[in-house]
């Protein structure tokens, strides 16, 4: 049950919660009701203190320090059309592929109601008299998602025609999808097949269960120094965060993953971000029947390892 919000709850930090590494890590587990991206709104709003002092999401707590959460109502959000430039990879009447650099976010929520990809898309089709699908939502036209920090191919319909069509290769598994990567070490396995669930007590994190449902990814080492490896990979399943959760369950985790991968490495080689890019889909048109394939070229970050390996 959600605290109620315009409220405000205190508690001092016990001698297990004082292990967390991170203050927003620490409320997840305590308030797992309640999303990462809620409490970042509620950091940014100055809403959490210790001891009375205002704090921000990597301050460390101590046993015993006294945190105060002023639980706020979220923003009502309004779906805006604004001028961010797509970088457009295809595009008919039905469907746009656009190549979405690393940073972008998908679709409006809290932490990020706007400056979107589908702020994005709505001034894109503003003056076409396109009706998206979902037009009442917060998710107009989003067929599938990206990662904020993973870059590359975003699939979008701009008609109820594709978007259902799309859908229904996405649930049958029937579109090949290929993704690009630097991890660490050297994975010694073409397939992963291991069952993904939310963490037992982190329920914002992905992780390997009994208890989740069937996920596959193929791995192919493309070049390998042993210590990291760029590699190919395409999951036959969609589950949430799966190639980041995969490649950490066989101690390849994706190089500048924050949530699964390994912090002074990502620090020592200053990732800035995941190096994970979405590279190519390959569908059939759900208007034309026709077989498309889209590629999305290889950002600076990741080709710069590839020089480095090559």
């Amino acid at each position: 049950m959600k605290t109620q919000t315009n409220k405000s709850v205190e508690f001092i930090v016990s001698s297990d919660e004082a292990l967390a590494s991170r203050l927003d890590k620490l409320l997840i587990q305590r308030f797992p009701e309640y999303s990462r991206n809620y409490f970042h709104y509620l950091f940014d709003q100055n809403a959490i203190s210790i001891n009375n002092l205002k704090v921000k999401k990597r301050v460390n707590p101590k046993l015993g320090d006294r945190v105060t959460i002023y639980f706020r109502e979220l923003p009502q959000i309004n779906l805006e059309s604004q001028p961010i430039t797509l970088n457009i990879l295809y595009e008919d009447d039905h469907l746009l592929a656009i190549n979405k650099p690393a940073g972008l976010v998908v679709h409006p929520a809290p932490g990020s109601v706007d400056n979107t990809v589908v702020n994005g898309l709505l001034f894109h089709v503003k003056d076409t008299g396109a009706k998206l699908p979902n037009r009442h939502s917060l998710r107009p036209g989003i067929i599938h998602r990206l990662d904020k920090d993973t870059s590359g191919i975003l699939l979008l319909a701009k008609t109820d025609l594709a978007y259902l069509g799309m859908i229904q290769q996405f649930a049958t598994r029937s579109i090949k999808k290929i993704y690009l990567a630097i991890c660490l070490g050297k994975p010694n396995i073409q397939s992963i097949e291991s069952p993904i669930g939310r963490h037992p007590k982190n329920r914002q994190r992905m992780a390997i269960c009994e208890q989740g449902k069937f996920a596959q990814t193929t791995c192919t080492t493309l070049l390998s120094n042993n210590y990291f490896s760029y590699i190919r990979l395409s999951p036959s399943t969609g589950r949430t965060h799966q190639i980041r959760v995969h490649l950490q369950s066989i101690h390849c985790p994706i190089l500048g993953d924050k949530v699964y991968g390994n912090p002074k490495i990502n620090t020592l080689h200053k990732a800035a971000r995941h190096l994970l890019h979405a590279y190519s889909l390959e569908f059939v048109h759900p208007s034309t029947q026709e077989l498309i394939k889209i590629t999305a070229p290889i950002p600076e970050d990741i080709s710069i390892w590839i020089k480095n390996l090559s």
